[in-house]
C-alpha cells in the first residue's frame, strides 16, 4: 500500500483545515447548542458551492466499450478518506450536512443506468445552487438487518407504487432525490430488494420528520413516509434485468462496502479531535504529570492510528477492485471503538468539567456514540467479520 497523499489532496486538506477552524466547528457547536440542523439556506453552504464543494464523483463519461464504468482514479477513495476524517475532526455533524448527493451516489454509480446518472448525478457535477441527495434504507423496524425492510413495492404499468416507512435517513427533507429501498415480496428476503430514486415532491412522499438527537445536532436525520407513492419506471436503479439473481441487495451491500470505511474514518476524526482537546485540558491543569493519564492517552493514540490504517486498508482494496468486505466490517468495527474510548478518557480526564455540558469534549462523548450504529452496528460487523474468518453459519 501506498500511504502518500498527492499535492492536490494535501492542499485540500489544508482548505479543510482552515474552514474547520472558522466556520465548520463553529456551526457545529452552535447546532447543538440550539438543537437543530443547520438551515439549507444558511450562507455556509452557498459558500462551499461556490468554493467546489458538493460536487459527484461521476464524471458524466461514457461507459468502457467493456461496458465499464470509467475508472475514478486510483486513490480516489483514499483521498476521499482523509477529508471526511479531516471534516470530521472539526464537526461530524456539519461534515454530513454538506451538499452533495451523500449515500445515495454509490448506488446510482455501481447499479444505474447510465440515463439514471445523467439524470440524476447530472446536475451535480456543476451545481447551481447547494442541492443534496439522500439515501432511506432504515425502517422503524429494520435497521442494521437490511434483509428486514418491508416498505413494498408494487408494479402497476408504467409505474411502481411504494408504501412503507423510514428513518434516519440523512438530508432527506431537503434532497432532490431520496434512493429508497423497498421489497416486492418480504417472503423472498433479500432477493426482493429493489432501489428507487423518489424524487422531491412526488405525491405520497409525505410526514417529514427531523428526528432529535443526542448528539450529531447538525445535519437531519430525518423519518418519512410512502403513502401509495408512485414513481415512474425509469427511477427503477438499473431497471428491471438488473435484479434477476440477487443483484439487488448485493448492490447494496456493495454500497455499504464503500460507505463503512468512510463512516468509520469519521469516527477516527472525532476521536482525533477528542484526544486532542484532552490533552490540551491536560497541560493547561498539570495532568500529565501522572504517568496513568499519560500512558492512557497514548493507547488511545495508538488505537485512533491503527483504526485509520484499517480504514485506508479498506479503501486501498476498493480502489484497485479487489473485495474488501471483511476490511470494511473491521475498520467499521473498530474506529468507533476507539474514539468511543478516547471520548470517554476525556470526560474522566475533565472530571466534573465535562458534566457542565460546555465543553467540546462532552459534545463529542454524545456525538460519537452514533458511529458505532451507523452504516451497521458493531454487534452486525463482527457477525460479518466471523463469517468471513471462520465461516459462521448465516442462520
Amino acid at each position: 500500500m501506498d500511504l502518500s497523499l498527492d499535492a492536490a489532496t494535501r492542499k485540500r486538506l489544508e482548505t479543510i483545515r482552515a474552514l474547520g477552524a472558522s466556520q465548520i466547528r463553529p456551526l457545529g457547536l452552535e447546532a447543538d447548542r440550539l438543537g437543530r440542523p443547520t438551515p439549507p439556506d444558511h450562507a455556509f453552504f452557498e459558500g462551499l458551492v461556490k468554493a467546489g464543494q458538493g460536487r459527484t464523483r461521476w464524471t458524466g463519461e461514457a461507459p468502457e466499450p467493456s461496458g465499464r464504468a470509467p475508472a475514478q482514479g486510483v486513490g480516489s477513495s483514499r483521498t476521499a478518506l482523509c477529508l471526511a476524517e479531516e471534516m470530521a475532526y472539526w464537526d461530524r455533524g456539519v461534515a454530513v450536512s454538506f451538499p452533495g448527493p451523500g449515500l445515495g451516489e454509490p448506488p446510482l454509480i455501481s447499479m444505474g443506468t447510465e440515463d439514471q446518472k445523467r439524470r440524476f448525478l447530472g446536475p451535480f457535477i456543476e451545481p447551481d445552487r447547494p442541492r443534496w441527495g439522500s439515501f432511506a434504507m432504515t425502517e422503524p423496524g429494520a435497521g442494521s438487518d437490511v434483509a428486514g425492510i418491508r416498505a413494498s413495492a408494487r408494479k402497476d404499468g408504467d409505474s411502481w407504487v411504494l408504501n412503507g416507512a423510514k428513518s434516519f435517513a440523512a438530508n432527506a427533507s431537503r434532497a432532490d432525490w431520496i434512493v429508497v429501498w423497498a421489497t416486492v415480496d418480504p417472503s423472498l428476503g433479500r432477493e426482493g430488494h429493489r432501489a428507487f430514486v423518489v424524487e422531491k415532491g412526488m405525491p405520497g412522499l409525505v410526514d417529514f420528520q427531523v428526528e432529535r438527537k443526542m448528539g450529531l445536532k447538525a445535519y437531519e436525520s430525518t423519518s418519512f413516509s410512502l403513502v401509495d407513492c408512485r414513481v415512474p419506471a425509469e427511477n427503477l436503479i438499473g431497471g428491471e434485468a438488473h435484479y434477476a439473481q440477487r443483484a439487488g441487495f448485493k448492490g447494496a451491500m456493495r454500497s455499504f462496502n464503500a460507505t463503512r470505511p468512510l463512516v468509520a474514518v469519521m469516527a477516527v476524526g472525532i476521536g482525533r479531535a477528542a484526544l486532542d482537546a484532552s490533552l490540551d485540558f491536560a497541560r493547561e491543569h498539570d495532568l500529565l504529570e501522572d504517568r496513568r493519564v499519560r500512558d492512557r492517552l497514548e493507547r488511545v493514540r495508538r488505537k485512533i492510528l491503527s483504526a485509520r490504517l484499517l480504514c485506508w486498508q479498506a479503501a486501498w482494496l476498493a480502489d484497485h477492485g479487489r473485495p474488501n468486505i471483511l476490511e470494511a466490517s473491521i475498520s467499521k468495527a473498530m474506529a468507533p471503538a476507539a474514539a468511543l474510548e478516547a471520548a470517554i478518557l476525556g470526560m474522566e480526564i475533565l472530571g466534573e468539567v465535562g458534566g457542565r455540558g460546555d465543553h467540546l469534549v462532552e459534545k463529542l462523548f454524545r456525538d460519537v456514540k452514533a458511529m458505532d450504529i451507523v452504516e451497521g452496528t458493531g454487534q452486525v460487523q463482527r457477525l460479518v467479520m466471523a463469517r468471513q474468518l471462520v465461516q459462521l453459519p448465516r442462520d
